[in-house]
Protein backbone atom coordinates (compact mmCIF):
# COMPACT_ATOMS: atom_id res chain seq x y z
CA UNK A 1 0.00 0.00 0.00
CA UNK A 2 1.37 3.44 -0.62
CA UNK A 3 -0.04 6.56 1.25
CA UNK A 4 -0.40 8.41 -1.71
CA UNK A 5 -3.65 6.61 -1.54
CA UNK A 6 -5.14 6.74 1.37
CA UNK A 7 -4.23 11.02 0.44
CA UNK A 8 -6.16 10.65 -2.14
CA UNK A 9 -9.38 9.57 -0.39
CA UNK A 10 -9.08 12.36 2.10
CA UNK A 11 -8.44 14.84 0.01
CA UNK A 12 -10.98 14.07 -1.80
CA UNK A 13 -13.41 14.46 0.77
CA UNK A 14 -11.99 17.71 1.74
CA UNK A 15 -12.77 18.71 -2.01
CA UNK A 16 -15.84 17.25 -2.25
CA UNK A 17 -17.50 18.20 1.01
CA UNK A 18 -17.98 21.14 3.35
CA UNK A 19 -20.12 19.53 6.15
CA UNK A 20 -18.98 20.62 9.93
CA UNK A 21 -17.27 17.79 11.78
CA UNK A 22 -20.21 15.65 13.46
CA UNK A 23 -19.45 15.49 17.31
CA UNK A 24 -17.44 12.45 18.58
CA UNK A 25 -18.90 9.44 20.24
CA UNK A 26 -18.84 10.11 24.18
CA UNK A 27 -16.80 7.00 25.83
CA UNK A 28 -16.24 4.08 23.74
CA UNK A 29 -17.57 1.41 22.10
CA UNK A 30 -17.54 -2.33 23.61
CA UNK A 31 -14.40 -3.54 21.41
CA UNK A 32 -12.51 -0.22 23.08
CA UNK A 33 -13.59 -0.98 26.59
CA UNK A 34 -10.57 -3.35 28.56
CA UNK A 35 -11.32 -6.71 29.70
CA UNK A 36 -11.07 -7.51 33.62
CA UNK A 37 -9.02 -10.28 33.22
CA UNK A 38 -5.99 -8.83 31.48
CA UNK A 39 -4.05 -6.22 33.02
CA UNK A 40 -2.02 -3.94 31.24
CA UNK A 41 1.53 -3.69 32.21
CA UNK A 42 1.44 0.15 32.55
CA UNK A 43 -1.34 2.78 33.26
CA UNK A 44 -1.59 5.44 30.15
CA UNK A 45 -3.43 8.57 29.97
CA UNK A 46 -5.24 10.70 27.41
CA UNK A 47 -7.95 9.10 24.54
CA UNK A 48 -5.18 7.81 22.74
CA UNK A 49 -3.94 5.94 25.89
CA UNK A 50 -7.28 4.38 26.58
CA UNK A 51 -7.55 3.01 22.89
CA UNK A 52 -4.01 1.84 23.13
CA UNK A 53 -4.67 -0.21 26.49
CA UNK A 54 -8.24 -1.08 24.75
CA UNK A 55 -6.19 -2.92 21.64
CA UNK A 56 -3.59 -4.39 24.30
CA UNK A 57 -6.37 -5.84 26.50
CA UNK A 58 -8.11 -7.02 22.39
CA UNK A 59 -4.85 -8.71 21.65
CA UNK A 60 -3.43 -10.32 24.37
CA UNK A 61 -7.05 -12.01 24.89
CA UNK A 62 -6.30 -13.65 21.29
CA UNK A 63 -2.85 -14.04 21.80
CA UNK A 64 -1.69 -11.63 19.34
CA UNK A 65 0.36 -9.12 21.07
CA UNK A 66 3.11 -9.87 19.25
CA UNK A 67 1.85 -9.38 15.83
CA UNK A 68 0.20 -6.10 16.57
CA UNK A 69 2.67 -4.64 17.82
CA UNK A 70 4.33 -5.48 14.20
CA UNK A 71 1.39 -4.27 12.12
CA UNK A 72 1.64 -0.93 14.79
CA UNK A 73 5.10 -0.14 14.15
CA UNK A 74 4.43 -0.84 10.35
CA UNK A 75 2.06 2.02 10.63
CA UNK A 76 3.81 3.98 12.48
CA UNK A 77 6.95 4.20 10.05
CA UNK A 78 3.57 5.02 7.80
CA UNK A 79 2.77 8.27 9.14
CA UNK A 80 6.61 9.07 9.80
CA UNK A 81 6.96 9.06 5.87
CA UNK A 82 3.85 11.25 5.65
CA UNK A 83 3.56 14.02 7.85
CA UNK A 84 0.42 15.26 6.71
CA UNK A 85 -1.25 11.18 6.68
CA UNK A 86 -2.73 12.13 10.38
CA UNK A 87 -4.46 15.42 9.42
CA UNK A 88 -6.08 13.77 6.00
CA UNK A 89 -7.10 10.67 8.09
CA UNK A 90 -8.55 12.87 10.38
CA UNK A 91 -10.53 15.05 7.95
CA UNK A 92 -14.28 15.94 9.22
CA UNK A 93 -15.43 15.37 5.62
CA UNK A 94 -14.49 11.86 5.26
CA UNK A 95 -18.07 9.77 4.34
CA UNK A 96 -18.74 6.42 5.31
CA UNK A 97 -17.48 5.24 2.43
CA UNK A 98 -14.07 7.01 2.40
CA UNK A 99 -13.17 5.48 5.70
CA UNK A 100 -13.65 2.53 4.70
CA UNK A 101 -11.38 2.70 1.68
CA UNK A 102 -9.05 3.96 4.51
CA UNK A 103 -9.32 1.19 6.66
CA UNK A 104 -8.77 -1.45 3.75
CA UNK A 105 -5.55 0.60 2.35
CA UNK A 106 -4.25 0.92 6.40
CA UNK A 107 -5.03 -3.11 6.72
CA UNK A 108 -2.77 -3.26 3.69
CA UNK A 109 0.23 -1.61 5.75
CA UNK A 110 -0.09 -3.47 8.58
CA UNK A 111 -0.28 -6.71 7.11
CA UNK A 112 -1.57 -10.22 8.82
CA UNK A 113 -4.34 -9.60 11.33
CA UNK A 114 -5.31 -12.53 13.66
CA UNK A 115 -8.38 -12.85 14.81
CA UNK A 116 -9.11 -9.31 12.80
CA UNK A 117 -7.73 -7.57 15.77
CA UNK A 118 -6.23 -5.10 13.73
CA UNK A 119 -9.71 -4.65 11.03
CA UNK A 120 -11.72 -4.30 14.16
CA UNK A 121 -9.95 -1.69 15.88
CA UNK A 122 -9.90 0.35 13.15
CA UNK A 123 -13.19 0.18 12.28
CA UNK A 124 -13.75 1.27 16.20
CA UNK A 125 -11.59 4.24 15.12
CA UNK A 126 -14.03 5.31 12.78
CA UNK A 127 -17.15 4.82 13.80
CA UNK A 128 -15.93 6.90 16.79
CA UNK A 129 -14.56 9.93 14.50
CA UNK A 130 -10.85 8.83 16.15
CA UNK A 131 -8.95 7.96 12.78
CA UNK A 132 -6.86 10.79 13.61
CA UNK A 133 -5.77 9.74 17.01
CA UNK A 134 -4.05 6.38 15.24
CA UNK A 135 -0.81 7.97 15.07
CA UNK A 136 -0.62 8.79 19.02
CA UNK A 137 -2.41 5.04 19.50
CA UNK A 138 1.08 3.50 17.85
CA UNK A 139 3.43 5.66 20.38
CA UNK A 140 1.62 4.45 23.16
CA UNK A 141 0.84 1.01 22.09
CA UNK A 142 4.87 0.80 21.96
CA UNK A 143 5.15 2.03 25.52
CA UNK A 144 2.64 -0.82 26.64
CA UNK A 145 4.66 -3.80 24.70
CA UNK A 146 8.09 -2.27 26.02
CA UNK A 147 6.73 -2.63 29.73
CA UNK A 148 5.72 -5.72 28.79
CA UNK A 149 8.88 -7.26 27.77
CA UNK A 150 10.56 -5.96 30.53
CA UNK A 151 11.90 -2.60 29.20
CA UNK A 152 12.64 0.85 30.51
CA UNK A 153 12.22 3.83 27.62
CA UNK A 154 15.04 6.31 28.24
CA UNK A 155 14.85 9.41 26.40
CA UNK A 156 17.73 11.62 25.88
CA UNK A 157 17.50 14.85 24.45
CA UNK A 158 20.50 17.36 23.17
CA UNK A 159 20.86 20.46 21.95
CA UNK A 160 23.08 18.39 18.80
CA UNK A 161 22.70 14.87 17.46
CA UNK A 162 24.69 12.88 19.59
CA UNK A 163 27.33 10.54 18.46
CA UNK A 164 27.13 6.44 19.06
CA UNK A 165 30.26 6.81 21.48
CA UNK A 166 28.57 9.18 23.92
CA UNK A 167 24.90 7.11 23.49
CA UNK A 168 26.99 4.10 24.52
CA UNK A 169 28.57 6.09 27.36
CA UNK A 170 25.37 7.48 28.85
CA UNK A 171 23.92 4.18 28.64
CA UNK A 172 26.39 2.64 30.66
CA UNK A 173 25.78 5.21 33.37
CA UNK A 174 21.80 5.41 33.18
CA UNK A 175 22.24 1.27 33.81
CA UNK A 176 23.62 1.77 37.10
CA UNK A 177 21.23 3.75 38.09
CA UNK A 178 18.04 2.27 40.97
CA UNK A 179 15.12 3.05 38.83
CA UNK A 180 16.65 1.06 36.01
CA UNK A 181 18.19 -2.32 37.81
CA UNK A 182 16.72 -5.58 36.13
CA UNK A 183 15.25 -3.87 33.06
CA UNK A 184 16.07 -3.49 29.57
CA UNK A 185 16.99 -0.03 28.83
CA UNK A 186 15.89 1.34 25.03
CA UNK A 187 17.87 4.10 24.55
CA UNK A 188 15.75 7.02 22.59
CA UNK A 189 17.51 10.67 21.04
CA UNK A 190 15.89 14.15 20.69
CA UNK A 191 17.30 16.98 19.22
CA UNK A 192 15.92 20.24 20.68
CA UNK A 193 18.41 23.33 20.42
CA UNK A 194 16.40 25.04 22.63
CA UNK A 195 17.99 23.61 25.69
CA UNK A 196 20.88 25.42 24.40
CA UNK A 197 23.21 22.78 25.47
CA UNK A 198 23.64 19.84 27.88
CA UNK A 199 20.92 16.97 28.24
CA UNK A 200 17.88 16.60 29.46
CA UNK A 201 17.58 12.40 30.51
CA UNK A 202 13.65 11.29 31.22
CA UNK A 203 13.70 7.86 33.11
CA UNK A 204 9.84 6.07 33.81
CA UNK A 205 7.99 8.99 35.60
CA UNK A 206 11.65 10.98 36.38
CA UNK A 207 13.24 13.24 34.23
CA UNK A 208 16.82 14.86 35.01
CA UNK A 209 17.56 18.21 33.79
CA UNK A 210 20.84 18.69 33.64
CA UNK A 211 20.40 21.88 30.72
CA UNK A 212 22.17 24.87 29.83
CA UNK A 213 18.70 26.39 29.35
CA UNK A 214 17.18 24.66 32.72
CA UNK A 215 20.41 26.67 34.42
CA UNK A 216 20.33 29.75 33.00
CA UNK A 217 16.27 29.83 33.95
CA UNK A 218 17.52 28.96 37.66
CA UNK A 219 20.08 31.74 37.38
CA UNK A 220 17.89 34.33 36.08
CA UNK A 221 15.01 33.59 38.85
CA UNK A 222 17.60 34.03 41.69
CA UNK A 223 18.59 37.06 40.44
CA UNK A 224 14.88 38.32 40.24
CA UNK A 225 14.11 37.11 43.91
CA UNK A 226 17.68 39.07 44.85
CA UNK A 227 16.75 42.02 43.12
Amino acid sequence: MNTARVARLGLRATQQFSVPRSAALNGLRTYATPAQNVKPPVALFGVDGTYATALYTASAKTSALDQTSKALASLAQTFKADRKLTSIIAAPTLTASDKQQIIQELQKIAGSDKGDVIKNFLQTLAENNRLGLLEGICEKFETLMGAHRGEMEVTITSAQELDNKTINRLEKAVSKHELSQGKKLKIVTKVNPDIVGGLVLEMGDRTIDLSVSSKIAKLNKALTDVL
